[in-house]
């Protein structure tokens, strides 16, 4: 039998469905709006006479309420849905407000976490001169560093080689190629691990190094252990010899804190060797199984120094309940630069917790500074006002701004909420695309042949204001005319959308798409 065909499998997923839905959103959000009916039915059995007293009661508690928001630092697209929902369910909007803010049964976990990147944000120095040199070009990446050099650990790197991959099954390959030559570390962090031929040929490779001696860690979301892997599924994976966590297992205890999942996918090989992009270690990143069309994820391999960026990111997250950490053992292993390797990178992370919104000011800062085109791929199209006020600003001031988005969606609602954006896009000059193979799973921008960023980041909430994130930053480097060679050629394969298309949508869309976005903060 072909060896490549031995999945490895330690166990058989199991059904979540009870789990998931006693956690789900949907579910909490249902329970508080039938404790508001009852609440009110009971209120007024019990003062029937007295309804005009507790319908003052309510006016002065909403009033008051929204005098609260006006003056919150939120979003002012989140501000407007909490104003909405308080208005008609002044009593459970007002207690789901507070339980998003309260995260209760982890503050503690969140203020490990901040402790961590606070204490290790200048643990990697900026290499000497590459900031000066890249200020006398006048094309703001320098102002970019400082940037996210406030905000944690984020230096300016060159000689640091990237190649691009344009597909999920490009990055596997140099994936296992690269695992094979680990000789001191394999960091692993991923958003989704799901047992099948991917991750069993990845887990054959991290078992023999582990008994070899290197250190492997293997990091996922404690969603998976609610959707795509068994239970304490790190305990299967420790037996092997593989230190491994779910991060933010889900307990059973109700918590926003459980809306702040780990969407990062990066893999570090000894400080040397770094992957950052879309593709999670599933089959479906690779097309081995269809789900929703041909799978169109990206990725980014780097060579080189900047690869110790993601080291620190990887640390900062494993070591959150360690008071000591390990960082010096691992950081201080020698990298090794690329002589020849054009440009500069920089890998950066977004962090929920911080106030910062990394992801989307970096995206704006390509868009404000963008003077020929910005090209863009992204899953999901839920945007507060910042952001699609700079990509239809960019397009009115002549920028070529195209946008792909998958042509087949995996979830309907994100679907539709990303059509009520079109209309107002178009209108603006903006072009947008939809990937009619199947899926787009990127998450890519590329700018003026010199700038491009490769990531986990979606213009979507989740990801710009929920989700601990992470990207890889480039400026003139060779890969870059890669990517929008990439573009390029996924373009031909989409329909684009007119204002004449949009009226021949399916009603589903039509309707439901208005309706979310009341809610879509809180999606």
């Amino acid at each position: 039998m072909d060896n490549s065909e031995n999945v490895v499998m330690l166990a058989k997923p199991v059904k979540k469905g009870i789990a998931r839905i006693l956690f789900s959103r949907t579910l909490i959000i249902a329970v508080l709006l039938i404790a508001q009916v009852a609440l009110m039915v009971c209120t007024y059995l019990w003062a029937r006479d007295k309804v005009h007293i507790l319908l003052y009661i309510q006016w002065i508690f909403t009033f008051v309420m929204v005098i609260y928001l006006f003056n919150s630092s939120m979003d002012s697209s989140a501000k407007l849905t909490w104003m909405l929902l308080i208005a008609f369910l002044p009593v459970a909007g007002a207690f789901m407000l507070w339980w998003t803010q309260a995260n209760i049964g982890h503050r503690k976990e969140m203020e490990m976490v901040e402790r961590q990147v606070e204490e290790t944000k200048s643990t990697l120095k900026q290499p000497a001169n590459v900031l000066s040199r890249v200020e006398r070009d006048g094309s703001g990446t320098d102002d970019l560093c400082r940037y996210l050099n406030r905000t944690g650990c984020f230096p300016l790197y060159d000689k640091t080689q990237v190649t691009y991959f344009p597909l999920g099954e490009k990055k596997f390959e140099a994936m296992l190629e690269e695992l094979e030559k680990a000789e001191k570390y394999i960091f692993m962090e991923y958003f989704i691990v799901e047992e099948g031929y991917m991750w069993g040929r990845i887990l054959d490779v991290l078992t023999r190094k582990a008994e070899a001696g290197v250190e492997v860690r293997v990091m996922y979301d404690g969603m998976c252990e609610m959707s795509t892997l068994p239970g304490s599924y790190w305990k299967l994976l420790e037996a092997k010899g593989i230190h491994a966590k779910a991060f933010s297992p889900i307990l059973p205890l109700v918590s926003s804190h459980y809306n702040y999942r780990d969407h990062r996918k990066i893999l570090v090989i000894d400080g040397k060797v770094a992957f950052n992009g879309g593709v999670n270690l599933a089959d479906e990143y690779i097309n081995r199984i269809d789900r929703f069309g041909h799978w169109k994820d990206t990725a980014v391999m780097i060579k080189g120094p900047a690869a110790k960026s993601f080291a620190l990111m990887f640390l900062q997250m494993w070591n959150i309940r360690n008071e000591e950490g390990d960082y010096e053992k691992w950081l201080s292993l020698p990298s090794e630069e690329v002589p020849d390797a054009k440009g500069y990178v920089m890998p950066y992370c977004d962090n929920p917790l911080d106030g910062y919104k990394v992801g989307e000011a970096v995206y704006i800062d390509i868009l404000y500074r963008a003077t020929d085109y910005v090209h863009i791929m992204s899953p999901y199209l839920i945007l507060d006002g910042e952001l699609e006020t700079a990509l239809r600003f960019a397009a009115q001031r002549g920028v070529d701004v195209k946008l792909i988005l998958p042509g087949i969606p995996d979830k309907k609602m994100a679907y539709s909420l990303a059509k009520t954006h079109y209309r107002s896009l178009l209108n603006a000059g903006v072009k947008v695309y939809e990937y009619t193979p199947g899926f787009v799973h990127a998450k890519v921008f590329v700018c003026d042949d010199i700038k491009a960023v490769v990531g986990t980041i979606n213009l979507d909430y989740r990801s710009l204001y929920h989700h601990f994130e992470c990207a890889t930053y480039m400026y003139k480097t060779d890969c870059i005319g890669d990517i929008e060679k990439d573009f390029q050629d996924t373009l031909s394969k989409c329909r684009e959308v007119t204002p004449e298309s949009l009226k021949d949508e399916a009603t589903y869309y039509k309707v439901v798409g208005p309706v979310a976005k009341m809610i879509s903060p809180l999606m």
